[in-house]
């Protein structure tokens, strides 16, 4: 290719540039040399008009080099223009004239009234969309449900039990190795403040409502959104990048029956048998806690334990746990469907994942604890 020229005259109307020869990437040394002297070499308050007739190829890079030139010019409150560009060449020059062409960011609203008002104001509006977002996968679910009860051939049953398998059967030991650790901590410190008093015997009372109503249920439940629901995120979040969910769409499949429903169904049958299991080892370790600490015997600690809970204080904390996996799973597939291109909008999504499950989960926790006071439960 024919070596690049940029030769610089003065002219009429200010600097006259011409250019000439391959303004392509193979002749970048050449090029930026010839574009550093030439703007050296011109005043920079005289207008400058850059002839093109001459360039027998350009590429992007070249094009580039155009552009970079003018803009500099511009940026020095000077005046610069590009003439006689050969029409082949235009449309890649004009799509380079519009790159980057967008005004500085807007700096975030000061320590003022006004700025407090402006954030308040849009984490308003965001919290909106996050309400409306939950509330079209919650409905999108169940619509999805009633179209497998409608036709049960259509429920996706294996792998619903392989997510069974992973979010229930797999998180049985770490889940009980955790409820039991909670159940003697509270023994322990029950016992540790309560003998101050003499009222030792009234710590397996607090260990047992406390564990049924809301420890069991409460921990587990936070357990599982942090071990689950981010799994759950970060799995359709991966497929969202990876445009399998765009794929099943295409192939007439609906996501939320393929992928979501079986995850929900089952957590939501994994979390009351998790619940179970998790009481158990938390009265279990208190009642270690008592006979190794407080010197009071397995037989003492059970009947006790009878006369102190009932039914009902087992069934408070069952009913919640269904509930409270239908939040973590809505949250958690919203998340992983809200997940954009990027590991970094991955990693976000998938922390919003786990921090909104929790706060969902306490928060509803709250409204059942109102809610069976009033029902005198």
């Amino acid at each position: 290719m024919t070596q690049p020229t940029l030769t610089a005259r003065p002219g009429p109307e200010g600097i006259e540039l011409t250019a000439a020869g391959a303004w392509t990437v193979e002749h970048a040394g050449n090029l930026d040399g010839l574009i550093d002297r030439t703007v050296r070499a011109s005043p920079s308050g005289q207008p400058l008009s850059i002839d093109m007739k001459s360039v027998t190829a350009l590429d992007t890079y070249g094009a580039w080099l155009i552009e970079r030139l003018v803009r500099a010019r511009e940026e020095g409150h000077g005046a610069a223009h590009v003439d006689g560009l050969p029409e082949r060449y235009r449309a890649l020059y004009d799509e380079i004239r519009t790159t980057e062409r967008e005004g500085p960011a807007a700096a975030p609203p000061g320590a003022s009234l006004v700025g407090y008002v402006t954030r308040l104001g849009r984490a308003t509006a965001g919290l909106f969309r996050e309400l409306t977002d939950f509330a079209q996968m919650l409905g999108a679910i169940v619509m999805s449900l009633a179209r497998a009860v409608a036709n049960p051939r259509s429920f996706r049953f294996t792998p619903t039990m392989s997510h069974l398998d992973r979010v229930g059967w797999q998180a049985v030991p770490i889940m009980l190795l955790i409820t039991f650790l909670i159940g003697a901590i509270i023994a322990q410190q029950g016992f540790f403040h309560f003998r101050k008093f003499g009222a030792d015997a009234y710590v397996v009372d607090m260990v047992g409502i406390l564990v049924l109503r809301e420890i069991g249920v409460l921990i587990i439940a936070i357990m599982m959104a942090g071990r689950s629901g981010s799994a759950y995120t970060a799995e359709l979040g991966s497929m969202k990048m990876r445009e399998e969910i765009d794929a099943l769409r295409t192939m007439g499949r609906d996501p939320v029956d393929v992928l979501i429903l079986p995850r929900i169904v089952a957590l939501v049958i994994a979390l009351p048998i998790l619940t179970f299991m998790g009481s158990m080892a938390a009265l279990y370790g208190g009642g270690l806690v008592a006979w190794l600490y407080a010197g009071m015997s397995p037989a003492i600690y059970i009947e006790r334990l009878r006369e102190a809970i009932s039914l009902t204080h087992f069934q408070v904390g069952m009913i919640k746990a269904p509930f409270m996996a239908l939040v973590i799973g809505v949250v958690a597939c919203a998340q992983g469907l809200a997940v954009k291109g990027s590991a970094e909008s991955l990693g976000r999504e998938t922390t919003a994942s786990v921090v909104k499950s929790i706060f969902l989960v306490i928060v509803l926790d709250g409204l059942f604890a109102v809610f069976f006071a009033s029902v005198d439960m």
